[in-house]
């Protein structure tokens, strides 16, 4: 018999891991809203690779192995590269080029699968079992940043990583498929952080998988280095850039792997809808935009989305 109090307890863990789990997305979406003047300042392959080489100085006692954890099988260094070529090189990749063939509407639409996609990936490699109303707040999740995205309004880009400047349309199929690639990307990275939060510490996948990252960036950021003019970087920018540096490469992945390690991989992708809502609360505070009516709806029913997720299962905190 499980007693209420075991229940409770085990509801406690699962809520705070969804409070990791929106915290990270949340932060993705202020650096993304943040990151305007970064792209238009420093080269894209540069910005990753200084942020990956920033973040990593941040973290180096990360990278030490506990002593209670077991040594590295080659199937965990397999899936640490993996977690971090699909979720940070090959992500970046597909985003970047992908939004600059096709329109950010476009882009925004299919980002919005990303919840659904999470949630067939996780019960395809993981055998998560997924209920009619985490199926319903998928739902929610997807239609209300695909509503989201509809409305024309400079804060359709803000959760799109402003890569792309006037987006030309003219390979707009091309350009659709490398943002359902980077939408592949970001669930492969969901799910497989799932698998290496049951053999890792959040901080140990969050240095592992940030060293492949500056790794992989760094022959093209090395490249990027060597034509930039670092003198005309203002102070100001070095700041933001200190604080990209740290929110994506740290704290994001800290606190996503550590919401991972006790809710389902399918629950969790619901939780993207942060992102959005926090680019666009950013830009309404810092950048001076406006939110339409439309947009305001949008966000009610992705929240409803996370509030179906999150709800409590009558069961679990019943004693038996």
């Amino acid at each position: 018999m499980v007693s209420a109090p075991k229940s409770f307890q085990l509801f406690s863990h699962r809520l705070s891991g969804y409070f990791f789990l929106a915290l990270s997305m949340a932060l993705v979406g202020s650096y993304v809203a943040l990151s305007k003047p970064l792209v238009a300042m420093l080269p894209v392959m540069l910005l990753a690779w200084l942020r990956f080489g920033i973040g990593g100085l941040a973290i180096l006692r990360w990278l030490k192995k506990p002593a209670t954890e077991a040594p590295l099988t080659s199937r965990i260094k397999k899936l640490l590269f993996l977690e971090s070529f699909l979720g940070n090189f090959l992500f970046t990749l597909c985003m970047l080029y992908g939004v600059s063939l096709t329109s950010a509407v476009s882009a925004g639409i299919i980002m919005a699968t990303i919840p659904a996609v999470v949630a067939l990936l996780s019960w395809f490699f993981l055998h998560e079992r997924i209920g009619l109303r985490v199926w319903a707040a998928i739902g929610c999740a997807a239609f209300g940043i695909g509503l989201f995205s509809l409305s024309k309004s400079p804060l359709s880009t803000g959760y799109v990583p402003a890569l792309a400047g006037n987006l030309v349309s003219q390979n707009e199929l091309f350009g659709n498929l490398l943002v359902f690639a980077a939408v592949l990307c970001e669930a492969s990275y969901a799910v497989i952080g799932k698998k290496l939060t049951a053999a890792l510490t959040p901080k140990r996948i969050t240095a592992l998988i940030n060293l492949w990252g500056f790794a992989l960036m760094t022959p093209m950021g090395v490249y990027a280095a060597f034509k930039f003019d670092f003198f005309s970087v203002t102070p100001m920018i070095w700041l933001l850039l200190l604080f990209y540096a740290l929110a994506a490469s740290v704290w994001t992945v800290w606190l996503w792997m550590t919401g991972l390690k006790t809710v389902p991989a399918a629950k969790a992708g619901v939780f993207t809808v942060m992102l959005p809502i926090s680019a666009a609360g950013v830009g309404v505070l810092t950048l001076g935009e406006r939110l339409s009516g439309m947009q305001v709806l949008a966000f009610g029913i992705a929240l409803a989305g996370v509030v179906l997720a999150t709800l409590p299962v009558r069961s679990s905190i019943k004693s038996t």
